[in-house]
């Protein structure tokens, strides 16, 4: 009688192991097993963290083995379990790996098939078709969509963290608890002696010093020590946690009515603002999309106000940018000054302090929510749903969707929900973030997803001409490293160009982002459909880069540029200034936020700046998916192109007093999940 070897891995994930009866049918094609209890006497099966095997003897020959069928049963309460994977040896001495990576619940079972990645075209067998087929079925009823607002990208139907599958649950829901993280925060910087003094205005600038940690030579002190100043403000638009509005002026626009006159002395090359228009010297970011939205009114006892500035920067001899006009809202006129470094040093200041609270609205809001988050969650849903566990784009992208859809939809249910945590600091809360999310996708397209498009549209592309943008030339080394990774994988499974057409599983993925992500906007050119392997690796590497690096560049510098309050403030208590000359500096502090919201927002970008727990970093892939050789050579060659950037970066901060390390692929997670 045959007789197979069965390996049993249970994960290590807190609760992952089961006292429930595991059951085990082979099914091959020659035929199907009975249903095998595995159990050994006197031992404790399925142990988290356990390795576990089994002798299994069937009647007679089942051919080769297709599919194994697991099945849980209870023995006395219900008890989750984490399969990682189940290796079968058969009577002739072959190995077959059947990778899980998934929770089996209540009276479940799991089918799987073998860990190589096949496309729809590799299966002719009918019941390996079915089995597709079924799984697809399965999760289109587990995943479906929902309009959160209308407007925004369709999220993952679930009220609450606890309604999602429990595959892409957080393993515990107590780390990613919004409300418990930032009080936790709060009490770890000793500043909970503040939190609830809303409405309680600081004394002057040293005063915000009660709530700054000092640890010295980091990057949140030297902004304490130099946020006044216009190179520390330029820089923060190249290497800051925004480092994608700045962009070179083509043209002045004629609604910041800026001359020459009134820049002369910040202008260095004894040219006009035209000339050096001309000669590409000159940058602007403008806020636009703040313009009419709505200041948080929910409590009543303080005003809360916003601006939509324009800033006009220049590039001096030194090749640092500098400011040299703001604009504190969009229509020129008496009311709205031209503020200039030559102006009084408090209304200079506060028109920059202005600047750097609109930049942190746009920030949060679009740059760091609308497009890593939600965009990442588009991507994690349209995957599960349209493409089955053996694909081989679904084993690609499944580590850079982990805890995604979890972290955002905890987001929705106690951060950025009404009455949320949201509403406690930001002067966007109270709704003023949901109109900016809904005005920005409509102006969200695919090609600025793509870094060096992105890069090139904002005229940000030559390192000859911007020698000090640190974002734009980490970003591209590991984009290329991405693209080389995914061209790599992608030649291995498609042959040629209609292979990649006729993957109806893969088109129906790119479609249900278009469709339900781009709500089938046009203008957004985000493609229906792929037609060609090299169009597929850039699909891949921005849904990768996206998730992984561009999420790391906007989210993990948080503490570092927002903790000193002053270079970042989450609401103005005061509206913008409609004069010059008459600013001060108690004006300034009682326009800043309060002590009460000063401790929240710091709480927020301390718990936002944190790696989660057991963290995965770019290129890892611990779960192996993947189990041919190809794949996992590529793997290593994009582990040693991550190691060589990672290099490259650490040799390149030595001895800077701003060091840039972002984009360092060592410090980048594979996916969405704070």
């Amino acid at each position: 009688m045959p007789s197979y070897t069965v390996t049993v891995a249970t994960g290590s994930q807190w609760f992952a192991g089961t006292d429930d009866y595991i059951y085990l049918s082979l099914i091959g094609s020659a035929g199907c097993s009975e249903k095998h209890l595995l159990d050994k006497a006197f031992y404790n099966d399925f142990e988290r963290g356990a390795v576990d095997s089994y002798d299994v003897t069937v009647d007679e020959e089942l051919g080769e083995i297709q599919l194994v069928k697991i099945e849980k049963r209870k023995y006395w309460l219900h008890d989750d379990w984490y399969l990682k994977y189940i290796t079968l040896k058969t009577p002739h001495g072959d190995y077959i790996e059947f990778p899980c990576y998934r929770w089996i619940t209540g009276e479940g079972e799991i089918v799987l098939r073998d860990g190589r990645a096949k496309l729809a075209r590799d299966d002719q067998i009918h019941i390996l078709k079915q089995h597709r087929r079924k799984e697809l079925e399965a999760r289109q009823k587990q995943y479906r969509w929902m309009e959160w607002n209308p407007g925004f990208p369709l999220s993952i139907d679930a009220k609450c963290h606890k309604d999602l599958p429990r595959d892409i649950q957080f393993d515990s829901e107590k780390g990613v608890d919004f409300v418990l993280n930032y009080s936790r925060a709060m009490e770890n910087l000793f500043i909970n002696r503040f939190m609830h003094m809303f409405q309680s205005s600081w004394n002057d600038f040293a005063d915000f010093e009660k709530i700054f940690v000092k640890i010295s030579n980091t990057i949140s002190e030297r902004v304490k020590n130099h946020w006044q100043e216009d190179l520390m403000f330029g820089y923060q638009f190249l290497n800051g946690c925004n480092p994608v509005l700045i962009k070179r002026c083509t043209e002045l626009p004629q609604k910041l009515p800026v001359t020459t006159e009134m820049v002369e002395c910040s202008l260095e090359r004894q040219l006009s603002l035209e000339q050096e228009v001309q000669e590409g010297n000159i940058f602007i970011v403008d806020y636009e999309l703040l313009d009419g939205i709505d200041a948080n009114k929910t409590d009543p006892c303080t005003h809360q106000f916003l601006a939509a500035p324009i800033c006009l920067l220049y590039k001096n001899l030194a090749n640092k940018i500098v400011p040299i006009a703001i604009q504190l809202n969009q229509a020129p006129g008496d009311k709205n000054p031209i503020f200039l470094p030559s102006d009084a040093k408090y209304d200079w200041l506060l028109a920059k302090i202005w600047v750097r609270s609109s930049d942190f609205h746009v920030h949060q809001t679009i740059t760091h929510l609308l497009r890593t988050h939600l965009m990442s969650e588009v991507f994690g849903i349209a995957m599960y749903r349209q493409l089955p566990a053996v694909h081989p784009v679904f084993k690609l992208l499944v580590a850079h969707v982990r805890f995604t859809i979890a972290i955002n939809t905890k987001a929705r249910e106690q951060l950025i929900c009404e009455y949320g945590l949201f509403d406690k600091a930001n002067a966007t809360g109270g709704g003023g973030h949901v109109q900016m999310v809904q005005r920005a996708v409509q102006d969200l397209t695919y090609s600025s997803l793509c870094f060096p498009e992105a890069i090139k549209a904002r005229g940000m592309d030559s390192t000859e001409d911007i020698p000090y943008y640190f974002y734009r030339d980490d970003g591209l080394l590991v984009w290329e490293a991405i693209l080389s990774f995914t061209t790599e994988v992608v030649n291995i499974y498609y042959d040629n160009d209609q292979v990649v057409e006729e993957d109806q599983e893969l088109q129906d993925f790119v479609k249900d982002v278009y469709v339900y992500g781009m709500r089938g906007r046009k203008a957004s050119g985000f493609p229906k459909s792929i037609k060609s392997r090299e169009k597929l690796s850039e699909y891949l590497t921005v849904v990768i880069f996206t998730a992984s690096a561009q999420h790391a560049a906007v989210n993990f510098g948080q503490y570092d540029w927002c903790s000193w309050i002053p270079n970042a403030p989450p609401t103005m208590r005061a509206p913008p200034p409609t004069a010059k000359g008459v600013v001060t500096i108690e004006q300034i502090v009682d326009t800043l936020p309060d002590r009460g919201r000063s401790c929240w927002h710091l709480g927020a970008v301390w718990a936002l700046s944190q790696f989660q727990e057991n963290e995965l970093f770019l290129g890892m892939y611990p779960e192996e998916h993947f189990i041919e050789k190809p794949v996992k050579e590529a793997m290593i060659r994009f582990r040693k192109n991550l190691e060589a950037i990672t290099s490259v970066i650490a040799e390149r901060n030595k001895n800077k007093k701003l060091p840039y390390y972002y984009l360092s692929p060592d410090r980048i997670p594979n996916s969405v999940a704070i």
